[in-house]
């Protein structure tokens, strides 16, 4: 009997640690999982004091910062782009914004996001000299510290989607720029579960980003400040809007 009980435990004890290793495995996963919960949140509720969702609380800026994302999802177009660059041209055109700085990627010839944005604010009465690009815009992390370090601007607002704000603000604030975002819509139908998942990913590589690794932009380069007035009468033939 003696020795079926040491058999056995000699046997137990392999699978024993297997179950241990696999218990401070889930413990792992579990506290992993609610440090980035508690890390969405945490950027969500830093922002919420800094993000408008009407043009009308919008009050005038100097410049607005557009931040890039494809115009085209295979032959569709990109609502999360089309909400972005109607809402730049609504409120130029209401005489909030005077300048455009135009954030994104520029990975080849054929995929230009700046340059895409700038051809559409062209087409709407836009002038050229009131628009701004940054190519090297190819993370929110670049796009907001350029805009402070090359364009020489910590005062202004950003355009994008309500999670991409939160970020964006969050980021903005670590490096005492002054920013205030108009969410805009999204997609007219429910958000995709996938890009729900990939914001609670993407907030915790801007911490890591931030408090770890202390990243900076890729490029920076020579400063191209935009000097036009703060003024709205930079666009003298659009009626300013009543506040």
């Amino acid at each position: 009997m003696r020795r079926l009980i040491g058999k056995l435990t000699v046997k137990d004890t392999p699978l024993k640690k297997c179950a241990e290793l696999l218990g401070y495995l889930v413990l792992a996963a579990m506290i992993g999982l609610l440090a980035i919960f508690t890390l969405d949140r945490w950027v969500s509720f830093q922002a919420q004091n800094s993000i408008m969702t009407k043009d009308s609380q919008v009050p005038h800026y100097n410049v607005a910062v557009v931040l890039g994302t494809s115009k085209y999802l295979g032959r569709t177009l990109n609502d999360y782009y089309t909400h972005r660059i109607s809402a730049a041209i609504r409120l130029y055109k209401e005489g909030k914004v005077s300048n455009f700085l135009l954030s994104g990627d520029n990975a080849h010839r054929s995929y230009n996001e700046p340059w895409t944005m700038k051809r559409d604010l062209l087409k709407a009465g836009v002038p050229d000299s009131h628009i701004f690009l940054d190519y090297a815009g190819f993370r929110t992390l670049d796009s907001i510290v350029r805009a402070k370090k090359i364009f020489e601007t910590d005062h202004f607002l950003i355009i994008s989607q309500k999670f991409h704000c939160e970020r964006a603000i969050y980021i903005a604030k670590h490096f005492n720029i002054n920013a205030q975002c108009l969410a805009v819509p999204g997609p007219s139908k429910s958000e995709d579960l996938s890009i729900q998942i990939r914001e609670f990913f993407a907030r915790a590589k801007a911490f890591l980003d931030l408090y770890i690794t202390h990243t900076q932009p890729k490029f920076l380069g020579p400063k191209e400040p935009i000097i036009h007035s703060e003024s709205q009468e930079a666009h003298p033939s659009i009626k300013p809007s009543a506040n």
